[in-house]
C-alpha cells in the first residue's frame, strides 16, 4: 500500500511538471510562429519584407536576453524557499505576458506604443521561462524513484514539444481564415485562465521535493564563486541544441515560405509531425542515458548534428516537402538525443542546495548564445551570403564548442 501511494505521488509529480512545461514553453513558442508569420506586418510595418521578419525576430530575441535574468531570480528563490512556489509565480507571470500580448493593439491602431508594448511583455516572458524550467525539471528529477532520474527529467522536456505541437497546430488551423492578419492570429495567445488554474493546482497539491534544502544564504553568489565554469561549460554544451531547434521550429519556417515558396500550412504540418515523433525519442533517449550515461547519449546527439548540419540544409533546399520531413526528423532525433538527458545531467551537475540556480543559469546562458539569436543570425547568414550553408556552418560552429564542453565537464565529474 505504501508503494502505492508512492507511485501514485511521483506520477502526479511528474504529470505537474509536464503540464507546466508544456504550457509555459507553449505560450513561449507562439510568439515565435507568430513573429516568423505575422508579427512583423502588425507591430512593424516597413517597405521590406526582410525587415519587418528582422525587426519581429529581434523582438522574439530578447526574451532570450533576459532568460538568465530569469534564472538568477528564481535560482535565489528556489534554493532558498522551495521549486514549488518558485514554479508557481513563473506560471502566473507566463500566463499574464501571453494574455497580454494577445491583447495588445496593432502599430496601425496606436502606433509605436504597440511594439514598445510588444517588446516589454516579451521580456517578462523571458524572465517567467528562465525561472520556471529549473522548477519543473527538479520537481520532476528530485520526486524521481532510483535509477529513473533521466526518465522523470525527460517528461519535463517532452512537455516543451507538446507545446511546440500546439503552437503549431493553433497557427496551422488559423493561419487559413480570411481574417488571420487582421485578429484571428491572437486567439493563441488567450490562454493565460489555463495557465493559473495549473499554477493553482500546484500550490494547492504538490509538496515540496524531498531534496530541497534551502540551505544557501546567497545561491546566485555561491554558483558564481565556486561553480562558474560548470555553469558556462553546461551553457556551452548545450548551445548547439537550442540554436538547431529554433532554426528547425522558427527560422526554417520564415526560409521556407518566404525564401522556398512552400505552402505554410504544409510547412507547419511537417513541424508537428516532427515534433510528434520527438515526444517518443525523448523519453527514450533519457531512459537509455539512465542505463549507459548521460555524457554517451548527450555526446551522440552533439556529434550526429555536426554530421547532419550540411546534408539537412540540402534537403531543405529542395523545396520538397518529403525531403523537408526526412531532413528536419534525423534533426530532431539528434536533438532528442541531447535533449533527453539534458535535465538529469544538469541536475547532477550541481548539489541540491544550488542545484535549481546553477541548473537554471546553465541552461539559461545556452538560451542567449544559442537560442534567441539563431532565427535572427539564420536570415541574416541567408541575406548575406545568399545560401543556407552558411547556417549549417553556424551549427557545425557550435557542435565543435559543444565537444570541447562536454569533454571538459566528463572530465570534471571522474
Amino acid at each position: 500500500m505504501l508503494k502505492e501511494a508512492s507511485t501514485t505521488k511521483h506520477r502526479k509529480v511528474a504529470v505537474a511538471a509536464f503540464l507546466a512545461s508544456t504550457f509555459e514553453w507553449y505560450d513561449y513558442f507562439i510568439f515565435g510562429t507568430a513573429a516568423a508569420l505575422v508579427l512583423g506586418d502588425v507591430f512593424f510595418p516597413v517597405a521590406s519584407p526582410v525587415a519587418g521578419v528582422l525587426a519581429a525576430f529581434a523582438t522574439f530575441a530578447v526574451g532570450f536576453v533576459v532568460r538568465p535574468i530569469g534564472a538568477a531570480i528564481a535560482g535565489h528563490m528556489g534554493d532558498r524557499y522551495g521549486r514549488k512556489p518558485t514554479l508557481v509565480l513563473a506560471l502566473i507571470a507566463m500566463g499574464a505576458a501571453t494574455t497580454g500580448i494577445g491583447l495588445t493593439p496593432s502599430y496601425a491602431a496606436i502606433g509605436i506604443a504597440a511594439p514598445v508594448i510588444l517588446v516589454l511583455l516579451r521580456l517578462l516572458q523571458g524572465i517567467a521561462v528562465g525561472a520556471q524550467w529549473g522548477g519543473a525539471m527538479l520537481l520532476a528529477t528530485e520526486y524521481a524513484p532510483p535509477g529513473k532520474r533521466g526518465l522523470y527529467g525527460s517528461f519535463v522536456q517532452v512537455g516543451v514539444v507538446v507545446g511546440v505541437v500546439l503552437a503549431n497546430m493553433s497557427f496551422a488551423v488559423l493561419q487559413k481564415s480570411d481574417a488571420f492578419a487582421a485578429w484571428t492570429w491572437r486567439i493563441p495567445f488567450l490562454v493565460g485562465p489555463l495557465v493559473l488554474l495549473l499554477a493553482w493546482f500546484i500550490h494547492a497539491r504538490i509538496a515540496e521535493t524531498p531534496e530541497f534544502r534551502g540551505a544557501e544564504r546567497s545561491p546566485v553568489r555561491e554558483v558564481l564563486k565556486h561553480h562558474r565554469g560548470k555553469v558556462l561549460l553546461a551553457g556551452g554544451s548545450f548551445a548547439v541544441h537550442l540554436a538547431t531547434f529554433y532554426i528547425l521550429i522558427t527560422g526554417s519556417l520564415d526560409y521556407t515560405t518566404r525564401e522556398l515558396g512552400m505552402d505554410r500550412g504544409s510547412v507547419l504540418v511537417v513541424a508537428m509531425i516532427v515534433a510528434g515523433a520527438q515526444i517518443v525519442t525523448i523519453p527514450l533517449a533519457a531512459r537509455l542515458s539512465d542505463k549507459v550515461g548521460r555524457f554517451r547519449v548527450y555526446t551522440i546527439g552533439v556529434v550526429g548534428l555536426l554530421v547532419w548540419a550540411f546534408p539537412m540544409f540540402l534537403l531543405i533546399d529542395t523545396a520538397a516537402i518529403p525531403a523537408l520531413i526526412v531532413a528536419q526528423l534525423v534533426g530532431a532525433t539528434f536533438l532528442s538525443c541531447i535533449y533527453g538527458p539534458q535535465a538529469a545531467l544538469f541536475a547532477e551537475l550541481f548539489a541540491p542546495q544550488v542545484r535549481y540556480t546553477g541548473a537554471s543559469l546553465a541552461y539559461q546562458i545556452a538560451s542567449v548564445l544559442g537560442g534567441g539569436l539563431a532565427p535572427f543570425l539564420m536570415v541574416l547568414l541567408l541575406e548575406s551570403t545568399g545560401t543556407s550553408m552558411a547556417v549549417s556552418g553556424y551549427i557545425a560552429v557550435l557542435a565543435l564548442i559543444a565537444l570541447a564542453c562536454v569533454a571538459r565537464l566528463r572530465v570534471a565529474e571522474r
